[in-house]
Protein backbone atom coordinates (compact mmCIF):
# COMPACT_ATOMS: atom_id res chain seq x y z
CA UNK A 1 0.00 0.00 0.00
CA UNK A 2 2.87 2.33 0.78
CA UNK A 3 4.30 1.48 -2.63
CA UNK A 4 1.18 2.84 -4.40
CA UNK A 5 1.23 5.96 -2.28
CA UNK A 6 4.86 6.57 -3.21
CA UNK A 7 4.05 6.05 -6.92
CA UNK A 8 1.25 8.64 -6.77
CA UNK A 9 3.48 11.19 -5.10
CA UNK A 10 6.27 10.66 -7.62
CA UNK A 11 4.00 10.95 -10.69
CA UNK A 12 3.09 14.58 -10.10
CA UNK A 13 -0.01 16.12 -11.68
CA UNK A 14 -2.46 14.05 -13.69
CA UNK A 15 -5.38 14.82 -15.92
CA UNK A 16 -8.71 13.99 -14.24
CA UNK A 17 -10.12 10.72 -15.56
CA UNK A 18 -13.75 11.03 -14.37
CA UNK A 19 -16.49 11.20 -16.95
CA UNK A 20 -17.73 14.58 -15.72
CA UNK A 21 -14.30 16.07 -16.47
CA UNK A 22 -14.05 14.84 -20.05
CA UNK A 23 -14.92 16.91 -23.13
CA UNK A 24 -17.98 15.55 -24.99
CA UNK A 25 -17.19 13.98 -28.37
CA UNK A 26 -20.16 15.52 -30.19
CA UNK A 27 -20.74 19.24 -29.97
CA UNK A 28 -24.29 20.54 -30.32
CA UNK A 29 -25.17 22.01 -33.70
CA UNK A 30 -24.97 25.77 -34.09
CA UNK A 31 -28.31 27.56 -34.27
CA UNK A 32 -29.44 28.44 -37.79
CA UNK A 33 -29.49 32.04 -38.88
CA UNK A 34 -32.90 33.51 -39.49
CA UNK A 35 -33.62 34.23 -43.13
CA UNK A 36 -34.67 37.80 -43.87
CA UNK A 37 -38.31 38.25 -44.71
CA UNK A 38 -38.71 39.27 -48.34
CA UNK A 39 -41.56 41.64 -49.02
CA UNK A 40 -42.41 42.19 -52.64
CA UNK A 41 -43.86 45.56 -53.51
CA UNK A 42 -46.29 45.69 -56.37
CA UNK A 43 -44.99 48.09 -59.00
CA UNK A 44 -47.09 50.32 -61.15
CA UNK A 45 -46.81 49.69 -64.90
CA UNK A 46 -44.49 52.05 -66.84
CA UNK A 47 -46.04 55.38 -67.86
CA UNK A 48 -45.25 54.84 -71.54
CA UNK A 49 -46.41 51.24 -71.41
CA UNK A 50 -44.23 48.24 -72.04
CA UNK A 51 -42.10 47.66 -75.13
CA UNK A 52 -43.46 49.60 -78.10
CA UNK A 53 -42.37 47.93 -81.36
CA UNK A 54 -41.53 50.25 -84.23
CA UNK A 55 -44.13 50.60 -86.95
CA UNK A 56 -41.77 48.96 -89.47
CA UNK A 57 -40.91 45.97 -87.28
CA UNK A 58 -40.39 43.70 -90.26
CA UNK A 59 -37.54 45.91 -91.47
CA UNK A 60 -35.51 44.73 -88.48
CA UNK A 61 -35.65 41.14 -89.71
CA UNK A 62 -34.88 41.67 -93.40
CA UNK A 63 -31.74 39.82 -94.46
CA UNK A 64 -29.24 41.72 -96.48
CA UNK A 65 -27.45 39.69 -99.13
CA UNK A 66 -23.89 38.73 -98.26
CA UNK A 67 -20.99 39.25 -100.56
CA UNK A 68 -19.23 36.08 -101.40
CA UNK A 69 -15.51 35.92 -100.93
CA UNK A 70 -13.30 35.48 -103.95
CA UNK A 71 -11.35 32.29 -103.97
Amino acid sequence: MEKRKDERENQGCETPKREINTIPLHCPAAPRKKKPVLTKKKRDPPKNGYFQPPSDLESLFVRTPRREACA
